[in-house]
């Protein structure tokens, strides 16, 4: 599996990837990292493992995905030979023309057993919810936010005392698991389609 990351952040889940590929539990190659956000240290981290980068020009938006830096994306993307696209901490919608390039061959990482808290800081909704478990679901990205099919999940109790940030940290945990093993199965499904 040849991987292209879109990240605005820290990138920790990106690392969680090249750690499983480096202890050899995950079959694949970072080709790609691009991120709308010039400070990202998602950057940093592509960098200092030898990955290509590139900045995201969202023409001044905050939090649009213009359809012209969709398409420049795709290029790019498609010019590394990526076969699957893994965002990790994008804050922007995916929408076409970046879908119909990759159908079905972009995927997320949420922080929520979906389809329970969709959005932004779903340990902070799941919290105000009063539930006892949340966790996380790595999914298929559709047109609709964070409703794509589910590939893994794994959940995360809610313990008592828990702050958002004690939450969050344990949600992340259990990303850095799923995440690689979510691409470990996608890429075991591919290999049976196409033997060989």
């Amino acid at each position: 599996m040849i991987l292209g990351i879109l990240g605005s952040g820290s990138g920790s889940n990106m690392q969680a990837i090249l750690d499983a590929i480096a202890a050899g539990s995950l079959n694949a190659r970072i080709a790609l990292v691009l991120s709308d956000n010039p400070d990202a240290f998602i950057l940093e981290r592509a960098r200092h493992h030898g990955i290509t980068t590139g900045l995201i020009d969202c023409r001044g938006f905050k939090t649009r995905f213009p359809a012209e830096a969709q398409q420049e994306t795709a290029a790019r993307l498609q010019a590394a030979g990526v076969n699957l696209v893994c965002l990790a901490g994008f804050l922007r919608l995916v929408k076409h023309p970046l879908l119909d390039v990759f159908p079905n061959q972009i995927i997320n990482i949420h922080p929520s057993l979906l389809p329970a808290f969709p959005g932004l800081e779903s340990w902070q909704q799941a919290l105000a919810a009063g539930v006892a478990e949340t966790g996380c679901t790595v999914h298929v990205v559709d047109v609709g936010m964070d409703t794509g099919p589910i590939i893994l999940q794994q959940s995360v109790p809610i313990l008592p005392g828990d702050s958002p940030a004690s939450l969050h940290a344990r949600i992340q945990e259990a990303e850095h698991r799923l995440y690689p093993a979510a691409i470990s199965k996608l890429a075991a499904a591919r290999s049976e389609i196409e033997p060989g």
